[in-house]
């Protein structure tokens, strides 16, 4: 029995030694060297500003076709990047919306075809506090530009209007549009 005893303690001793070098022998091996840094994020984004441009170049060149052929309004290009036309002016009157006016619109959509999307009666009468709301760009830019009364038609190209998603309905992706915007009031902010 003590011999057999001796013989597991033994046997235990050289399987505890050969288990302490094995783990030794493993954990002192080189370190892996890492994989360079991938610059694929950095072509991905200039890929993406690259048709970015690309698609506002094409928007904006549709635009100006649909401009030069209607002949029977003026056009003025906004330094925000749309172009729009007054239906309506006021030039006696002077004020224009500031950040935190509360005003008061209506407004259709249709396409660079004249296709009427969207009429004023099925979008509404709409309420807006300047620049402390969320709202289209677009319209965001547009409703500062107009005078109480006064109407305009406003082209936007689709990063002004609803982007790459469109409205999930009846404005497609990618889409420029016109809206023709009517501010009916403007409460000044106190």
């Amino acid at each position: 029995m003590k011999k057999s005893l001796l013989n597991m303690k033994t046997i235990n001793f050289y399987f505890v030694i050969s288990s302490i070098c094995l783990l030794t022998l493993f954990s002192c091996k080189e370190p892996e060297a890492r994989l360079p840094i991938s610059k694929s994020k950095s072509a991905q984004i200039n890929k993406s500003i690259a048709l970015n441009k690309a698609l506002i170049e094409d928007e904006e060149s549709l635009i100006k076709e649909y401009i030069a052929k209607d002949t029977t309004n003026q056009y003025l290009n906004s330094s925000n990047g749309f172009w729009y036309s007054y239906k309506e002016r006021h030039l006696e009157d002077t004020y224009h919306p500031k950040p935190g006016d509360l005003v008061t619109f209506t407004y259709s959509v249709s396409d660079l075809q004249d296709k009427i999307i969207y009429t004023e009666s099925e979008i509404g009468v709409l309420k807006y506090l300047v620049d402390q709301e969320d709202q289209l760009k677009g319209i965001r830019h547009a409703v500062k530009l107009l005078k109480k009364g006064e109407k305009a038609s406003f082209i936007f190209p689709s990063h002004l209007a609803y982007g790459y998603i469109g409205d999930k309905n009846k404005i497609g992706k990618n889409q420029p549009i016109i809206m023709t915007i009517a501010l009916t009031s403007i409460e000044i902010k106190n």
